[in-house]
């Protein structure tokens, strides 16, 4: 509020010269012809997941409290939303790259807040957790500026600009191909151009299903990459929550990589998340599969459920709910499952037979694996046996279990069953430093494959 002829008028309507003001105190909207209209901007506008993007206010009267709100749809048809509380600058802008957040989703300076800030509308269903299923279309991202300090719940309030923003996995021409050959389930993304490339194979956890985002967002950086399924998917053997397939099977996918006529047959590198780090190491063990380097995240070098054996025998993952804890509000954590006192001897990964590059990303707050107690391990065996160089790992206090590519929000906990109980599990992690683990280990992801792949 500010005095004007004796009466407390509100900042919003005090304009820079006095002819604005006088009309405005005589009923004309303060976005009159003395000032362009609010505006928002975001640039670009169109861009991969990523990329940062500059989000702006413009023609706002100077020292006035604004919102800056981000809303989104999932692929499931959640809405998905962040917002922070900013005051203009004396000209009159708001630059989320320079600026302060005074409240809202996140606090303080953090130019990508809106994106890695989102969080499930009020009133959603519980246990979200935001994962692109589609990756062929974009997440769109619309942004809006509201007056004064308000929650995107609080409608209605005023929204003075607005902006739509497209956030994408997959670059222009990158091909997306669904491969079903020998039994292997998957999808292979590959870069523009004739090649042949680099590449990756993608593994992720006990989750299940066909997850594609990370592959092709390898691709859209000049890598091919290939997303493999290998528990609870429809084209797989049944039933879905046992793994039945065995070490042929991942050997097959590797080798599927590497007689692909665009493939680098002897630049292929392993990445795996979760159960997918004790898959990685497990492949790379076997003496006919050389990999260039291998990246693990928050992962066991063990396991306690045996592969398909020769027999056809499976476990179900729920053999080992001995090791499950659970916290007041009944989320169930894994972390002790991977524990190596825990994990069956005989699976553990021969790692003193490792030659290549391996990168090992914790997140310290991890409560789904015991990652910090596994990152020992394989530095302690690589080191035993002379090969600590080999070894790179990357440690952030305060991330949680799910660290992927950046600007998107972790979960730090959501739904992992329905049946035959409602079941979550929680994965830990802090929203600004698991954004902030996801910003510079994806940065060193990719220097890692640049320096192991491609010289």
């Amino acid at each position: 509020m500010i005095a004007l002829g004796g009466k407390m008028i509100p900042c919003y309507t005090v304009q820079r010269n006095l002819a604005c003001i006088q009309r405005t105190v005589g009923g004309v909207h303060w976005t009159s012809s003395c000032r362009p209209a609010p505006l928002l901007t975001a640039s670009p506008v169109c861009a991969l997941i990523d990329d940062k993007i500059s989000i702006r206010g413009h023609f706002l009267p100077p020292r006035c409290p604004v919102t800056v709100c981000a809303q989104m749809q999932s692929d499931d048809g959640d809405l998905w939303e962040a917002f922070a509380h900013f005051n203009t600058n004396l000209d009159g802008t708001v630059n989320l790259t320079r600026d302060p957040s005074v409240g809202g989703s996140y606090l303080g300076c953090e130019p990508m807040g809106l994106l890695w800030g989102l969080q499930p509308a009020p009133g959603a269903r519980e246990g979200l957790r935001l994962r692109k299923k589609k990756v062929e279309t974009p997440y769109v991202m619309l942004m809006s500026l509201l007056k004064g300090h308000v929650s995107p719940s609080e409608r209605p309030s005023t929204e003075l600009a607005a902006v739509t923003a497209e956030r994408w996995y997959m670059a222009p021409g990158v091909r997306r191909i669904e491969i079903r050959q020998k039994g292997v389930v998957g999808t292979l993304f590959l870069p523009p151009g004739p090649g042949p490339f680099p590449a990756m194979l993608d593994l992720w956890g006990m989750g299940g299903g066909l997850v594609e985002y990370r592959s092709a967002l390898f691709a859209s950086r000049g890598y091919a990459s290939f997303s493999l399924a290998y528990i609870g998917h429809k084209d797989l053997p049944g039933p879905q929550n046992r793994i039945n397939v065995g070490d042929p099977y991942f050997k097959s996918a590797f080798q599927l990589l590497q007689d692909h006529p665009q493939v680098y047959p002897d630049r292929i590198g392993i990445i795996g998340l979760s159960f997918g780090v004790y898959l990685t190491l497990r492949l790379a063990n076997h003496s006919d599969i050389k990999p260039s380097c291998l990246i693990c995240i928050n992962g066991p070098a063990g396991s306690t459920i045996k592969l398909r054996d020769a027999d056809d025998r499976t476990e179900q993952m729920e053999n080992d709910q001995k090791y499950w804890t659970y916290d007041d509000q009944g989320n169930v954590s894994f972390r002790a499952v991977s524990l190596p006192a825990n994990l069956s001897p005989e699976s553990k990964v021969k790692l003193e037979h490792l030659t290549c590059p391996l990168m090992y990303i914790v997140g310290e707050d991890d409560l789904s694996a015991s990652s910090i107690e596994n990152a020992n391990l394989i530095e302690e065996t690589l080191s035993a046996t002379g090969k600590s160089q080999l070894f790179t790992r990357l440690s952030y206090p305060g991330a949680g279990h799910l660290i992927e590519p950046p600007y998107t929000p972790n979960s730090r906990v959501s739904l992992w069953s329905v049946k035959p109980q409602k079941l979550a599990t929680l994965w830990g992690g802090h929203l600004a430093p698991h954004a902030a683990a996801q910003e510079d280990s994806w940065k060193k992801i990719l220097e890692f494959m640049e320096t192991n792949l491609r010289h």
